[in-house]
């Protein structure tokens, strides 16, 4: 039987078991990651067979938001969908499985990026066919957002994955920046 995973303190209990507040020991990204899998079908699809990308898009958040909870062990909410790419198609019979983990964090909020395969049932090939980056903010039980622990990176992989999310968000605020610019009355766009 596989040993328990401590994954970490928790302090001032609300309902279903989430905290107001987190435990802010340094937590590794490990003890947060989460596997989720399904197999599509009919119902999930079009008439041609190919399954909706909302359906893989409610899938990546649903997995990406246990993970940020398993994080801060707050109640959090999704703040934005960085980025989703499509790389091949999902078909009805096909499992797919959704690889979720805690790539970095900020005071408040948590980059989690996640994967997607589809694996063909009959065949037993896996094709990778979906990424993406969640930001997700933790929240205090009155809904106003809440300190995150750090995050403790182990790996080589975890390094990289941390420091890919640290250019994404300074893209963010660039981009967030920019197009707060153009509020501005006096805005002239480039010629």
């Amino acid at each position: 039987m596989p040993e328990p995973v401590d994954r970490g303190g928790l302090q001032h209990s609300t309902h279903h078991g989430l905290r107001d507040r987190a435990d802010m020991t340094p937590r590794p990204a490990g003890a947060s990651r989460v596997t989720m899998s399904a197999q599509m079908n009919p119902s999930d699809a079009n008439p041609g067979g190919n399954v909706h990308g909302g359906t893989i898009m409610k899938m990546v958040d649903t997995a990406a938001g246990v993970c940020a909870m398993r994080h801060c062990r707050t109640r959090v909410v999704t703040a934005s969908l960085d980025s989703m790419s499509f790389l091949h198609p999902v078909y009805v019979g096909d499992i797919v499985t959704v690889l979720a983990s805690v790539n970095d964090v900020g005071s408040t909020s948590m980059e989690i990026g996640v994967r997607v395969e589809a694996e063909d049932i009959r065949s037993g090939e896996v094709r990778h066919t979906s990424s993406a980056y969640l930001v997700f903010v933790a929240l205090d039980s009155k809904g106003q957002p809440t300190p995150v622990p750090p995050l403790l990176v182990e790996t080589e992989d975890e390094r990289r994955r941390q420091a890919h999310a640290k250019i994404r968000r300074e893209s963010r605020r660039a981009r967030q920046e920019a197009l707060k610019r153009t509020m501005d009355p006096g805005f002239a766009p480039p010629a």
